[in-house]
Formats: structure tokens, C-alpha cells, sequence
């Protein structure tokens, strides 16, 4: 695996912790570790859960993290399991939890992952490639009408339909092994104003694939969930997303974390019970910096949001 990663917006994440030496915090998303080794080097008696589903960055971040490991629990496991994960480690309530939603240097670099429509590969996109669904069964097996409800939900896609009905009429032929195989498909299916746009024609595309494969808004959903119940009041949750959709559903749930009651206006009193969990840090998003960017372009549409147990 490639030794090289940049940790987006590292200080950043860091300091809306508000990390105490003494505190439990878990990473997870571990990756290469950038964001670990920020949080543990802080530490004095506290303790780090790092967690991945990625069992190759989970090895590296091990050697990388060995200087600090007897403060460090190594997970081999899905975020969305955070409870499960926290009581096998009986650990009730945590002060911070940070999670990073995209996709690592070294696995977009990696040609046979399949992340990347700029190499070709086989079609994978598995986060842990010990799952079952891959990119190469959503694109090749998958309905007509659903794939293109994927990319229009997904990825934004506003040629979903021409798209969807490309990749049908191309597997009849043949099965859409590599990666570029299925960007010639998405390509040749677009009109010609759109393969001449700035962004990569596959970039949507690609991206409404890897979240589904992945369960990527799910998990979301969970892990937010796992933040109203499991943070010790104060403790804080940050969340770096890179695309709007993910943005909008963790800027929702801490929303309706918020708000707390969700009755009616016109009931007299509260009877659904929900009560704010959690409050939004800081006025907005925070955004990488100008040098940031310039040092690290793939840092360019990083949203960090911050939220704090009540």
C-alpha cells in the first residue's frame, strides 16, 4: 500500500474534539491513521478506538501507530457497529468520534480496488472486500429502473436514464468488467455539450455506485445515531463529508437532533418523547483552507461538520 496520505482538514478535526488526555475517542475511520495519530499524540491516559473496514489500511495504520499502541484498541469493522464494537470493548459512552467519509489517496490509487475511473481495474469499489456486493454486480445485475434511480439519488446525475439504459443495453453483449469499460459506456451515453463539461463524465456516475455498494447514507444515518446515544455530554462528533448528499444527510440528522420535539404545534404537550441530543458547533461548515487545497486538490469539496451532546 502506498506510504503516502494527506489527512483533510487535520487541525481542523483535531480541535473541534476539544480532546481531553484523559478521554475515550474513537476514529472511525481510521484510513492511514493521519487523523489517529493526531488524536492519540494528545492523549496521556486516555484511550482511542480506531476502527476500518479495510483490513490493508487497518495493517499500515497498525505499524504506523505502533509508538502509541497500548492506547489504542485496532478494530477490524463497520462504524454503523459502533455500539456492538463499544460494548465488546465494555466501553459504555465515549467524549469524541471523528469519522472521515472519503475515499483514502492510497484506495483511489490503487488500480484494482476500482474506485478510480481514471485507471483501469476491475470493477470492485468495496470498502471491505470481504463483502459480497461489488460495483461489478450493482452495474451487471442490477435492474434497468433501479440503476438509474441510483444515479439520479446518488449521484445527482442528471442523465441517469440515458446512462441506466447504456449499461443495459451494453451488458446484453457482454458483462462490464473494468473500470473503463464502464466509463466508455457513461461517455458514449451523455450528449456531447456534457462530455466537454470541466468535471469527468463518470464522476457521478461513480459516486452513486460506491455509495451503494458500500451502504455509504446508511451508515451515515447509524453513525449519527450511535453519536446522540453514546457521546458523554459535551463530548462531540465531527463528520467530514465530500459531496453534497452526504453533507445534506448529516447536517439533517443533527437538525432533528436539535430541534428535539417533533409533535405537531397545534398538541398541548409532547408525546413523541424525542428530546434534543444534539446542538450544531460553530456558525457553519467548516471548508479546507486555501493552502490546504493547493497542497491537496482532492481536499477541494471537504465539509467538516461539528455537533456536541447536550
Amino acid at each position: 500500500m502506498s506510504d503516502y496520505h494527506y489527512s483533510v482538514m487535520l487541525n481542523e478535526c483535531v480541535d473541534a474534539l476539544n480532546i481531553r488526555p484523559d478521554g475515550v475517542y474513537v476514529d472511525g475511520t481510521l484510513g492511514m491513521g493521519g487523523h489517529s495519530e493526531a488524536i492519540v499524540r494528545r492523549l496521556d491516559t486516555g484511550q482511542l478506538v480506531a476502527i476500518d473496514r479495510d483490513e490493508r489500511a487497518l495493517a499500515y495504520a497498525k505499524q504506523r501507530l505502533a509508538p502509541w499502541a497500548e492506547r489504542i484498541r485496532f478494530v477490524h469493522g463497520n462504524f454503523r457497529e459502533l455500539k456492538l464494537i463499544l460494548r465488546d470493548l465494555q466501553m459504555e459512552r465515549v467524549d469524541g468520534m471523528l469519522f472521515d467519509l472519503g475515499v483514502s489517496s492510497p484506495q483511489l490509487d490503487n488500480p484494482e480496488r476500482g474506485f478510480s475511473y481514471m485507471a483501469d481495474a476491475p470493477l470492485d469499489m468495496r470498502m471491505d472486500t470481504g463483502e459480497d456486493l461489488s460495483a461489478w454486480f450493482v452495474v451487471n445485475k442490477w435492474p434497468e429502473e433501479r440503476l438509474k434511480k441510483l444515479l439520479w439519488d446518488y449521484g445527482e446525475e442528471r442523465y441517469a436514464p440515458r446512462i441506466a439504459a447504456a449499461i443495459a443495453q451494453r451488458r446484453k453483449e457482454s458483462p462490464i468488467d473494468t473500470t473503463f469499460e464502464l466509463v466508455e459506456v457513461i461517455r458514449n451515453a451523455m450528449p456531447a455539450k456534457a462530455r466537454r463539461e470541466k468535471q469527468h463524465p463518470a464522476k457521478r456516475s461513480f459516486q452513486a455506485i460506491r455509495i451503494a455498494v458500500n451502504d455509504e447514507l446508511g451508515a451515515i444515518g447509524e453513525l449519527m445515531e450511535s453519536a446522540a446515544e453514546l457521546l458523554n455530554p459535551g463530548g462531540r462528533v465531527a463528520v467530514i463529508c465530500f459531496h453534497s448528499l452526504e453533507s445534506r444527510v448529516v447536517k439533517n440528522a443533527i437538525a432533528r437532533r436539535e430541534n428535539g420535539c417533533t409533535c405537531p404545534p397545534e398538541f398541548p404537550v409532547c408525546v413523541c418523547g424525542f428530546r434534543q441530543t444534539l446542538k450544531t458547533v460553530g456558525r457553519k461548515a467548516l471548508t479546507p483552507t486555501a493552502s490546504e487545497i493547493a497542497e491537496n486538490p482532492r481536499s477541494r469539496s471537504a465539509v467538516l461538520r461539528v455537533a456536541e451532546r447536550v
